[in-house]
This record gives structure tokens, sequence and C-alpha cells, in this order.
């Protein structure tokens, strides 16, 4: 086993004193092509290409001597250290770090970071970083060959965002480049690079310090809690979005930052608001106008970022990304079907009827789905004298995909 592996951060700047005195006692040096170049490797010292880092961690648990690997910006943050430091390989780890790609990318547009998401994007994780780019309006994206600028916007396809590309940081090709998301795919970016993704509606700086890092959940000032009373909204509810059954929609789509949410016959807008205050980009579907624009008035009101998208379903849901969730506040089985062909992990709505909620129920089955049927009912009462004030009762269904687990 290597008498000890020294993971040393590159970001450009000459190497510290710590740094150049594990290089120069290295009998083993791992990292990319760029850093394999640096003067300080040692002639003699064995070399290994990076690729996998699961490779190349087993050839340094075998190796007799003290090994050295090279990465780009912090290792410690979204870096190599993790896999290294897994129990399988039994390595014990010294870190140098250096400035992240992140933090550098930020330096480099003269942003504060503190409040933006991070967010990395593969090829397997592209469309989720996306999502998160709907909901948020400060996102950095650690990018990877396949899930680029060019790929975060084609997905991006309708939202309006600006892009501040940050391609090869701390080398001598380094390149910042600033445009609109829409412009984005119609160049060939270099790697590596970071994206920095701002903007959507409302956009605002926090003011002052903040206290946590990412999206300060007390600020835009939102009330406590979800399912909220339907006088937060300013408009009358329909029974289709009262209070109770908002909080068991929402709890069965188990909404999350990364998801993307489908809420299809939106009314005012109270449950997409919601959702999106979990963190996931919501898509809010309506054929009225004033739907529309109550919808868009209740996500400035809880400061969230959300789609509204006028149109009749289910045609209008064939241009949309696939979901990962979908509410369907109105639209008949059509809808129900055309929700289940998209193979969403949960679709979650109601009826006021048994014989109702039976078609919905038998539509998702037919999909594939896990169909679960309960019967909500809530009185309202006036605490002055508690008399009953309000009575509802509504079908409550839901289905799941087998394969997406509870």
């Amino acid at each position: 086993m290597a008498d000890r592996v020294t993971v040393i951060g590159w970001d450009g700047s000459p190497l510290t004193a710590a740094a150049k005195s594990a290089l120069s006692a290295a009998t083993l040096v791992a990292g990319a092509a760029h850093h394999l170049a640096l003067p300080e490797v040692p002639p003699g010292a064995e070399r290994i290409r990076l690729g996998s880092i699961d490779l190349a961690a087993r050839r340094i648990a075998g190796h007799r001597g003290s090994a050295v690997v090279l990465a780009d910006g912090d290792p410690g943050f979204f870096g190599v250290v993790r896999t290294l430091r897994a129990p399988e390989h039994g390595l014990e780890v010294e870190v140098v770090p250096a400035v992240s790609a992140v933090a550098g990318a930020f330096a480099r547009a003269g942003m504060a970071w503190d409040d933006a998401q991070v967010v990395v994007a593969h090829r397997r994780t592209l469309r989720r970083a996306v999502n998160v780019c709907r909901a948020h309006t400060k996102v950095a994206v650690l990018t990877s060959p396949g899930a680029g600028p060019a790929e975060l916007a084609l997905l991006l396809d309708g939202i309006h965002r600006t892009f501040v590309i940050c391609e090869e940081l701390g080398t001598e090709r380094e390149q910042v480049t600033v445009l609109t998301s829409d412009k984005a795919a119609d160049h060939v970016w270099r790697d590596p690079n970071v994206v920095i993704v701002i903007g959507g509606v409302g956009t605002a700086v926090s003011p002052g310090s903040g206290w946590i890092a990412g999206r300060d959940p007390g600020y835009p000032p939102a009330e406590r809690g979800w399912a909220l009373p339907t006088e937060e909204y300013g408009v009358e509810l329909d029974e289709g979005e009262s209070t109770w059954l908002r909080a068991a929609q929402l709890a069965r789509l188990g909404a999350r930052t990364g998801d993307l949410v489908w809420d299809i016959g939106c009314g005012s807008g109270a449950l997409a608001a919601e959702a999106a205050r979990f963190g996931a980009a919501v898509i809010a579907v309506d054929d009225e106008a004033g739907a529309c624009a109550s919808t868009a008035a209740a996500a400035r009101r809880a400061g969230v970022q959300l789609q509204v998208v006028q149109g009749r379903a289910p045609h209008v849901l064939e241009r949309l990304p696939e979901p990962d969730v979908v509410r369907i506040g109105g639209g008949g089985l059509d809808v129900v079907t055309a929700c289940a062909d998209r193979r969403p992990e949960r679709i979650v709505t109601h009826a006021a009827t048994r014989d109702e909620a039976e078609a919905v129920g038998t539509a998702l089955a037919a999909g594939g789905y896990e169909v679960e049927c309960v019967l909500l009912q809530s009185v309202g009462l006036d605490t002055g004298d508690w008399s009953e004030r309000e009575r509802s009762v509504v079908f409550l269904v839901s289905g799941q995909r087998p394969e997406s687990g509870p």
C-alpha cells in the first residue's frame, strides 16, 4: 500500500511549499495530462493519467511508496477526495486545497456566491441540474463532456437566463463569456468549464449578509408552512384547491430540489407556488388566461420561480419537458392517460364522486401505476362558538410508478 497519498488542488497558481514538498518526494503521480506536464513532477515517478478514479485508487493502493494525486480546484469539493477515501481502497489521504472552480468562476464574474445553488451536471444528472436552474435565480453548474453549456441551454428552452461560461480556468487558455441562454447552444465550449446561470422573474439580491449558503428559505419573506389559508392568495379558491386537499396532494407529490412538477389545471396557482417553495421546478398549465395570471401573481407573492403555460391539456403537454411528478387539477381521463404515458414517478389528482375516482384509478392502473385512493373529509369550525363553518368531502387519488420506490 502507498505509504502516503497527498491530494493537491491546482488552480493555475504557483504550487505552495507543501505541495512542492509532497511532489518532490512522490514515486507515483496521478492527474490529468496538464497536471502531469507540470515541471514539479519528478521525472522518475510513475505517472497515471486519471480517467476512472476508482481504477486509479486501486493502483495507488497497490503502490509501494509515496503517491500524489493532482486535481483541478479544491479536490474536496465535488472532487476526487471522496472516492479516494472510500473504505474499499483503505487509503489515508492528506489534502492540499486550492481555490475551487466555482469560487474561481464567481470571482471572474465579480459576484458573491454564498446565495448560489451548486450542482454537478453529468449525462445522468443533467436534467435535474436544469431543473435547479429553472427553479433558482443563481446556480453554478460544474459541467462534464456531454452535459455542458450547450446541453444546458437546449434543455432550458423557453426559460430566459444569462450564462457566464468560464472555460479552462487557471490556464493560459482561460476565457470568460457572458451571453443569453438561447445563444449558448450555437457555440462549441472547451472542457473543463463552469457555467453560472443567473436570472428569472423578480431576481433580487438578499439584503445584508446571509446566514445559510444557497437559497435562504426565509427570503423573500413567505408565510411559514405550506398549504396556506385561502386568504393568502387574494382570490377565491375552488374545492379542488382547498387547504387540506392541497396539503394531502403536496404530501403525496413529495416535490424536491431537482424535480420538475407539472401542475395541470393550476387554477389560482396556490399548489404550484407551494411546490416551488420546496425547491422544485414547476410548470403550471391552464387553459384560462385569468388562471395563468393568478398563478404568476402567486409565484411573485411567494418569491419563487415557475413557468406558466397557457393551453389546453392534453395537447399542450406534448411540448413540455419530462416531469418527475404531476398534479392534475382538472382535464378528465384523457389528461390522466396522457400524463401516465410520460411515466412520471407520481401522479396525484382528486375526484368529486366515487365513480369518478374509480375511473381515474382504472386509468392509472392501466398505465402501470400502483393506485391509492382515500376519502378526505374536512370540517372547518368557527372557534368562537365551535360551530361548523364549512365541510368538504373529496377523493384523493394517486398513482406511483412501481420502480420509483416510496
